[in-house]
């Protein structure tokens, strides 16, 4: 008898009580047309996260559980991040393959067949990357380009138009476990783990209900996060520009020194103050860039739990 994979889908949830309803039927439908087409094992399980929500998240979850053993829940002690969540999800559940995919299901989950089929293929990771971002508005749209552009040219390695809808074997999992960093930015930590990967390709829905997660302010956090966690050249670029910077100034100096002594020298207000605040504007935005590294640096050294589970439902 042929041997079917054992599939997690793991679900973080924060203050989702507006569309887990929803989501737990549409994920339990998936489940039972790919059990019913023999693509994973009756054994498989839908894992939802609760990342420390205020709401009746966790409640929902608990109730699903009673009437749907297959689903089980994961209840952490308050609210780490989504990072965190699907970590927490996938370090404590036991499967072949896993499947990360956000409550609300923006992300469309019909295409979770496609990811295992690949899956049987030989790929241990499957990305799911978005056809295109109309449902975006025309800021978020330009800011997710120039976010993926930016990275590249820092030398981060990213899937384009990726964000935390995959497909990871087993293997994959265990491999991704021997990153111990605390500044987690999962989008650039699965492509290091270098296996066989493929994409699956879909049209990224409207949210339902409740609002979204990543708020302008979180986006720029995790910009951040990203560059600090996975790229020096910011750090490069201070060095390169000082020197650069050192030699103009030097220039300067003997202009300054010349034109003194050829009394062609011109006091001014306004060249004065340009060059004054030039300068400043540079020392503080290079003071910033090395203070997001220390932050980094910070943080790691702490060696904190990345999660602390409070509950959960087997």
């Amino acid at each position: 008898m042929k041997k079917y994979a054992e599939l997690a889908i793991i679900v973080p949830c924060f203050n989702e009580e507006e569309v887990l309803a929803s989501s737990i039927k549409t994920l339990n439908k998936i489940y039972d047309d790919l059990i019913k087409e023999e693509l994973i094992s009756p054994a498989s399980k839908i894992v939802f996260v609760n990342d420390g929500s205020k709401d009746k998240t966790w409640h929902i979850i608990e109730n699903a559980h009673k009437k749907q053993p297959h689903i089980k829940g994961i209840c952490l002690s308050r609210n780490f991040g989504h990072q965190e969540a699907l970590l927490a999800g996938l370090y404590n559940t036991d499967a072949d393959i896993y499947i990360t995919i956000d409550a609300d299901l923006q992300d469309d989950p019909a295409v979770i067949k496609n990811m295992v089929k690949e899956y049987y293929k030989g790929n241990e990771v499957v990305y799911g990357v978005r056809n295109k971002r109309d449902t975006d508005s025309f800021f978020k749209r330009n800011t997710a380009l120039w976010f993926y552009k930016i990275m590249k040219i820092l030398g981060v390695e990213l899937v384009s138009n990726h964000a935390d809808f995959r497909l990871l074997s087993r293997r994959a999992v265990n491999a991704m476990g021997e990153f111990k960093e605390k500044n987690l930015f999962l989008r650039a930590i699965v492509p290091l783990i270098g296996f066989q990967s493929a994409n699956v390709y879909y049209d990224r829905k409207k949210r339902e209900a409740g609002t979204t997660k990543y708020p302008l302010k979180k986006m720029v956090l995790f910009a951040l996060k990203g560059i600090s966690s996975f790229s020096a050249v910011p750090l490069h670029f201070i060095t390169l520009s000082g020197i650069l910077i050192s030699i103009l100034s030097f220039f300067l100096m003997f202009w300054t020194i010349f034109a003194y002594f050829n009394n062609s020298t011109i006091v001014g207000w306004a060249s004065l103050m340009s060059v004054i605040t030039f300068f400043s504007g540079i020392t503080i935005l290079f003071m910033g860039i090395i203070g997001e590294y220390i932050a980094s640096i910070f943080i790691e050294v702490k060696n904190r739990p990345t999660y602390i589970i409070d509950k959960k439902l087997d």
